[in-house]
């Protein structure tokens, strides 16, 4: 039996933004949504999907993710929607086969796509999945549990210039040497298996006087050790592109990213799509190349303090949305 989605303490990300952006794209053909697809790309719990899916009573969501347990919890919650929903065992930057499988095409076949990225509440609320620094776990980080990867893997195995490339590159972790070269000593005495060791390891590792500044000292070493078991800025950079090639005219994207790496994709894939100019509609009416997409934020969005005292995890989030134009628009 799945569990309940409140009992992960789930709450959508700025929902009320999301749906105020993708709705004019999802009720192009009929105010309620019918004949209109959204891809949420990012399932998770489902929250954002039940609310689109309740909102508007004729729209069809392709919802995928890669986290099995995500699809049985999301499953459970749109139940009452099942006719409307296809839920598919993938990561996004498999959004193409996705899509094939579902019946709609890869290029402009869908009104909206949604991604909120990272590591999900539900996910971290689960200690033996090893994502948190706070509860003693396996380091595990997968978010497919049959994924070949794990945190563990990494410690235990890369070399010491690997490691310290990781934490470095992913984690923007500027003690990045000095915590490899701990962590290769360490494993030479007994490898590691424990969430509580990698931590025990880094309040050694990191400065007093670092490790009263900037949040938890454990933190950006997660957060590199899950990007790289994960693959997750691969992926993204995969993902973006065709998401932005599945939206027909008028279909609209909105990213949710928590984290500057994640962002700084966005922002780029974003910037040369508004940037990129094509023949639009040639030699009939539009003369000369017009742009096929526009912004729809002014930079990236934040949450304001009601959002971020209602739900404490969009205190870092980053919103961008791009719009396909189609004929007609401008």
């Amino acid at each position: 039996m799945a569990d309940n989605p409140q009992d992960f303490g789930h709450v959508p990300v700025l929902l009320r933004r999301c749906l105020e952006l993708l709705a004019p794209a999802l009720t192009r053909h009929h105010p309620d949504g019918s004949g209109a697809v959204l891809v949420d790309a990012t399932l998770g719990a489902g929250g954002h999907s039940e609310r689109f899916l309740t909102d508007f009573p004729g729209l069809r969501v392709v919802g995928l993710d890669r986290d099995p347990t995500a699809l049985d919890i999301a499953g459970a919650r749109l139940a009452p929607f099942a006719d409307r929903t296809t839920l598919v065992h993938t990561r996004y930057d498999g959004l193409v086969d996705a899509l094939a499988e579902s019946g709609y095409g890869a290029t402009e076949s869908v009104d909206g796509v949604l991604f909120d990225l990272g590591v999900s509440s539900m996910q971290l609320d689960r200690a033996e999945r090893g994502f948190a620094y706070a509860q003693d776990a396996p380091l595990d980080m997968r978010m497919d549990p049959a994924a070949p990867l794990t945190a563990a893997d990494i410690l235990n195995t890369y070399d010491e210039a690997a490691l310290a490339d990781i934490l470095h590159r992913y984690g923007e972790e500027r003690f990045a040497r000095r915590i490899a070269a701990q962590i290769v000593r360490q494993r030479a005495r007994a490898p590691f298996t424990s969430t509580a060791e990698l931590v025990a390891l880094l309040y050694r590792a990191i400065p007093a006087p670092a490790r009263r500044t900037g949040g938890h000292p454990a933190k950006r070493t997660f957060q590199a050790l899950r990007i790289a078991v994960n693959d997750e800025l691969t992926s993204l950079r995969a993902a973006l592109p065709a998401a932005l090639d599945a939206l027909a005219g008028g279909g609209r994207i909105v990213v949710l990213a928590y984290q500057s790496l994640e962002d700084r994709i966005v922002k780029r894939a974003f910037a040369d799509a508004v940037a990129s100019r094509t023949p639009v509609d040639l030699p009939f009416e539009l003369p000369g190349h017009e742009p096929r997409f526009r912004s729809l934020t002014r930079g990236a969005e934040r949450a304001d303090a009601a959002e971020i005292e209602r739900n404490p995890r969009s205190a870092a989030v980053r919103l961008r949305a791009l719009q396909r134009l189609g004929k007609g628009d401008s």
